[in-house]
C-alpha cells in the first residue's frame, strides 16, 4: 500500500472517494438523505445603493442547516442585519425539511450573538486557532 498526501488529485480520484462515502453512508443508513439533495444558498443583505452590506454562506443537509459563514460590513453592524439574515435563513432551512441547525465560531468572532439568537454551546476546541478557541453551537428549528 503506498500512502501519499496530494494536494492537486484528479477528479476521478475525488469523485470516487465521495461516491466511497456515500455508498458507505446508504449502506449505514438506509433512510439517509441523499447527498444531491443538499441545498447550498447564501442570504444577502444590500443597502438601498445595492452594495452588499453582509450574508451568510450556508448549506441544507441531513435535515441540519450548516450556518459556514456570516458577515456584516463594519458601517451596517449593531443594526439588526445579522439577526434578520439568520431568520431568513432558519426559515428557508426549515422550508427544506431542517429540524436542527449547527455553526461554528471563533473565540473573536460571534458567539455571543449566536447565543442571544437561541444557539446552545455545545463543544469547543481550545488552541484553534492557536492562541484561541473554536466554539460549536447548535439549535433546533423544529
Amino acid at each position: 500500500m503506498n500512502i501519499e498526501i496530494e494536494r492537486n488529485p484528479s477528479r476521478h480520484d475525488t469523485d470516487l472517494l465521495s461516491r466511497g462515502i456515500v455508498s458507505f453512508n446508504e449502506q449505514a443508513v438506509s433512510d439517509l438523505e441523499p447527498i444531491d439533495e443538499e441545498k447550498r444558498f447564501h442570504v444577502l443583505a444590500r443597502d438601498s445603493e445595492g452594495s452588499l452590506q453582509g450574508g451568510i454562506r450556508a448549506t441544507c443537509y441531513w435535515n441540519t442547516l450548516h450556518i459556514e459563514l456570516l458577515w456584516i460590513s463594519e458601517t451596517a453592524r449593531g443594526a439588526g442585519i445579522g439577526r434578520k439574515l439568520m431568520q431568513k435563513a432558519e426559515a428557508f432551512a426549515r422550508e427544506c425539511g431542517c429540524e436542527n441547525a449547527f455553526v461554528e465560531t471563533t473565540s473573536w468572532q460571534a458567539r455571543p450573538f449566536y447565543e442571544k439568537n437561541g444557539y446552545n454551546h455545545t463543544a469547543t476546541l481550545e488552541d484553534r486557532p492557536k492562541g484561541h478557541s473554536s466554539h460549536y453551537l447548535t439549535k433546533v428549528l423544529a
